[in-house]
Formats: C-alpha cells, structure tokens, sequence
C-alpha cells in the first residue's frame, strides 16, 4: 500500500496534469472518485443519515489522523478541519501544489450529498491555508443561508459554484 504521504503527492500530479486537459477532465475524475466513495458512503449515509456521516468522518479523523472537530446536530453535521493533512503535505513538497488541490473533496462529496437529498456546504476558507469546514444540511434553504457566511465556498459536478479569483487560486508552500 503506498503511504499516505506519497499518495497526496501523487494525487496533486494527477490533478494538475487532469487540469492541463481541462476542466471537464479533471471533473469527470472527481465523478469517479465519487462514483468510488460510494461504494463505502451511500447506504450508511442513507441509512443512519447523518449520524451515519459523523461516524465515516470520525473513522477518517483516526485513520488519516486529522486535527478536525465533528459536531452533530439535529439539523446538520458539521466538520471544521482545523489542519489538513492532505493538503499540508502537498504543500510540504517540492512540486508546487496544484491551485484547486482542495477542490477534489467537494468534488467527491457534493454528488454523494445530491444523491442523498442533502445540502452541502463546503467553505475551503482560504486556499493558502490547510482547513476548511463542511456543513450537511437536511434543509436546503439553511444550507443557502450558511453559503452566506463561505468565505470560499466550492462547488463540485453538477452545481454550479463561485468562479475562485486569480488570488484564491495561489498556493504558497509553508
């Protein structure tokens, strides 16, 4: 199995080169790694809905070993990655992180989300820096309202997004 370290490396590599293809490729790749996840996400999120989600998450937080905090509420999950370790290590690197590395979460989770009939909400906050937070709303117009308060917020495959500005798509290495 390759390391998680070497596997965001190469991750970012397939993106950028994807990216050189276009945007259609990069997002039909992002619709196959959903289209992936879904044979580990769907029914538990279908089922026990988003406790089902708390429970995928927390599994990753331990596995991947993620600094994030998961709160469950009544009307939404929410994740707040404090320091991201996919993206710290990308940027830990001697190739220059792809512009949208981040892009890919949304991308796999968003049709996940549609699927389901839940409202997702993905702020990535700051390209520049590893964190983000994502909310699942069962109510799509709170969903709408909580986009208000994204201070980047993505979009995936089959919804439409707010276009990133020249300077959200700068990544320093840290």
């Amino acid at each position: 199995m390759i390391p998680s370290d070497h596997f965001t490396k190469f991750y970012n590599e397939v993106f950028k080169f994807l990216e050189t293809q276009g945007d259609d490729a990069l997002q039909a790749y992002w619709l196959e790694i959903s289209r992936n996840q879904e044979r580990h996400t769907l029914e538990p999120f279908r089922e026990y809905g988003l406790e089902g989600m708390r429970d995928y998450w927390e599994h990753i937080r331990i596995e991947e070993n993620c600094d994030l905090d998961l709160e469950l509420h009544e009307d939404r999950l929410e994740l707040r990655m404090n320091a991201c370790p996919s993206l710290g290590k990308v940027m830990d690197n001697d190739a220059e992180p792809m512009a949208r590395y981040c892009d890919h979460c949304a991308g796999w989770i968003g049709p996940i989300m549609d699927k389901l009939g839940y409202s997702l909400v993905y702020d990535v906050i700051d390209r520049q820096k590893p964190q983000c937070v994502m909310q699942v709303f069962k109510d799509p117009d709170q969903a709408l309202e909580a986009e208000k308060n994204a201070k980047l917020l993505m979009g995936w495959p089959g919804k439409a997004s707010n276009e990133p500005t020249p300077d959200d798509l700068k990544v320093k290495k840290s």
